[in-house]
């Protein structure tokens, strides 16, 4: 076999260079062909070529696998595409069956019909969640973590700390397929194309990225104080956290639109944008994006 290996450096806290060297073992008597994923940005189609006959293997994790689908959106590729999970959170992985590091496995089933979540007029694909709030927070003070030359940080930290004493919760607006809803004190307000975000939180247990309806699920955690949503909101990880109906709603459909009384981040598959009031998700087989 032939394989051309995409591989993000940046990814597993800069481990993603030698981590992805792991597939010289994995794969023996294959052939392979290392590329650093920073270094071809706008060139996927001379660098992928007219090679039905290589199979590509992407490198890293959540944010990885988005940069790539967004590169080659406007791509025809009709090569093998597989995954090896050498990032942080891998929830995509977590979500197909996959563990930290396991043999590459063919992905384009979960590559295609994916949704689009529009933020600040500018359009991007996700393959996993958008979501404002504690989530986004904890993105954000990653990203400053990593600047800082931070190893091994910890999702769950950071929250408890936005939780405790720093992430003011917003009020919010959400509309469904055109019904509207309204919240007070919103802690997070994901859209969910899997079923994990925030590495390993099972937010949408019951969301199936490969249902023919292309829906998606939304999850509202609102309403509660500091503290009583901090002791609750560990149920999150096992997926049964939709017991405590009282702090948390999900919604399903194609068409969704969020809107917070006031600025905060938002995090697209753990990629940040900062001061961000809306976010709308279209699905698949959304029939209108009404703007609001």
């Amino acid at each position: 076999m032939k394989y051309l290996v995409l591989y993000n450096p940046l990814a597993g806290e800069g481990h993603g260079k030698e981590r992805s060297e792991k597939l010289n073992e994995m794969l023996k008597g294959d052939l392979l062909v290392f590329r650093d994923m920073t270094q071809i940005y706008g060139e996927y189609e001379e660098v992928i070529g007219d090679n039905p006959d290589i199979s590509l293997i992407i490198c890293g994790g959540d944010g990885t696998l988005n940069r790539f689908i967004n590169d080659t959106r406007n791509l025809k590729i009709e090569n093998d595409i597989y995954y090896f999970p050498i990032g942080t959170g891998n929830d995509f992985g977590t979500d197909i069956g996959m563990k930290f590091m396991d043999k590459p496995k063919i992905i384009n089933q979960y590559l295609k019909n994916l949704p689009r979540a529009i933020v600040n007029e500018k359009e991007y694909l996700f393959l996993n969640n958008v979501g404002f709030g504690i989530d986004g927070y904890c993105c954000r003070m990653a990203d400053e973590m990593i600047r800082q030359g931070v190893i091994g940080i910890n999702y769950s930290k950071i929250a408890i700390k936005g939780f405790v004493k720093e992430f003011k919760p917003r009020n919010a607006r959400l509309w469904i397929n055109g019904k509207e809803h309204t919240f007070k004190r919103v802690w997070t307000l994901p859209t969910m194309n899997g079923r994990y975000y925030g590495g390993g939180m099972m937010s949408a247990p019951y969301q199936n990225r490969l249902n023919p309806q292309h829906t998606v699920s939304t999850l509202v955690c609102h309403g509660w104080g500091r503290f009583r949503v901090l002791a609750i909101f560990p149920s999150i990880f096992k997926g049964r956290h939709l017991r405590h109906t009282s702090l948390f709603r999900l919604f399903e459909g194609n068409d969704v639109t969020v809107e917070f009384d006031s600025p905060c981040e938002l995090q697209i598959d753990g990629e940040t944008i900062l001061d961000v009031k809306k976010y709308t998700v279209a699905s698949a087989l959304a029939e209108t994006v009404v703007k609001r």
